[in-house]
């Protein structure tokens, strides 16, 4: 069976605070460590009120510190918003505490809206439009360093920490594979590219000296509960964040309602159906059926499964029957 592994964003729930949200990872972090998961990324955002992995490289060490042995990473750090040698100097330092166990997921996004990507770096030159060059040079500061070489990544340098691209189209796709390197799909938020970006990235793959094979993971929202009902009620919070998203006004994760009916029309409800056209929400026998549906589907080495559930019991209890399902379809293979 393909490994699963967790994508968080540290989410602020309403009534809640960051602090809040940082200790509920902790605890989901070590949850699945003990369930077999094999990663557990962060991500990075900006100026949203409901996420609190802005500083992801921090939390990123927060939780490989109270772990022992499931990966950590970021999935992902947004290169546009940083030098890339302060990324390596954060992700070295990571790597050289907590050696085998960092992974780097970079994203070309800003990860917010323009005007907080403006605050990020002062100015916008450069950031999209270079994002192959400093993947590269990134790349250059976890190699060992050559003759003469005036900038080095202290620590970093000679860590070879593995680095990801991560997108939610064709153009990160296509890098990944010019690169050699493993490729992650955004397909939790964005369904329309997946397969074409699957197929893409494994036709045109260079084996480099970071990977000999294509490497694809597939990112999805599973909400799991112990019946469909309750599973649907609890994906009410996701709707409703997604929904706050599209309307231009961000907010806290907010509790489950009874009836979606009351807050949507007709046209976002489509809208948020379509965003959601790979999310797997059930009781464990959906859940199962869910799974098996999206891993045949797109062929994914790696699954990276994310669930933005108010309740966090009910949210730890979905990983747990997650893990179930899985082992169960790793018993019928």
């Amino acid at each position: 069976m393909i490994p699963f592994s967790v994508l968080d964003l540290a989410p602020i729930t309403e009534g809640g605070t960051a602090a809040l949200a940082f200790q509920r990872t902790m605890e989901l972090a070590r949850l699945a460590e003990r369930l077999g998961y094999r990663r557990y990324w962060l991500a990075e955002h900006h100026n949203m009120p409901g996420v609190a992995s802005a500083a992801t490289a921090v939390l990123v060490g927060y939780v490989a510190g109270g772990t022992s042995t499931i990966r950590v990473g970021s999935g992902g750090v947004m290169l546009p918003n940083h030098a890339p040698l302060v990324i390596a100097e954060q992700f070295g330092t990571l790597e050289s505490l907590y050696p085998g166990r960092i992974d780097l997921g970079l994203g070309r996004a800003p990860g917010t809206d323009m005007i907080t990507a403006r605050a990020l770096r002062r100015n916008l030159a450069g950031g999209v439009d270079t994002f192959p060059q400093d993947v590269q040079e990134l790349q250059a500061y976890f190699r060992e360093p050559v003759p003469g070489q005036l900038v080095q990544a202290i620590p970093g340098a000679g860590l070879k920490v593995p680095i990801w691209l991560l997108g939610s189209s064709l153009y990160s796709a296509q890098l990944a594979a010019a690169l050699g390197l493993p490729f992650a799909f955004a397909s939790h938020f964005a369904p329309d590219h997946l397969l074409d970006a699957l197929r893409i990235y494994r036709e045109r793959f260079q084996p480099s000296e970071d990977l000999e094979r294509p490497y694809a993971m597939a990112a999805l929202n599973v909400i799991a509960a112990d019946s469909d009902e309750e599973a649907r009620r609890l994906a009410t919070s996701l709707q409703q964040l997604f929904l706050n998203l599209r309307r231009g006004r961000p907010g806290k994760l907010p509790p489950p309602v009874d009836n979606m009916e009351e807050l949507w029309t007709a046209e976002e409800a489509a809208g948020l159906a379509h965003m959601m056209t790979y999310a797997v929400v059930g009781g464990p026998e959906r859940v199962r059926r869910g799974l098996r549906d999206f891993i045949a589907l797109t062929g994914a080495d790696e699954l990276m499964i994310t669930a933005q559930i108010f309740d966090h019991a009910a949210r730890l209890r979905s990983f747990e029957l997650v893990a179930e399902a899985r082992d169960a379809l790793a018993a019928e293979a």
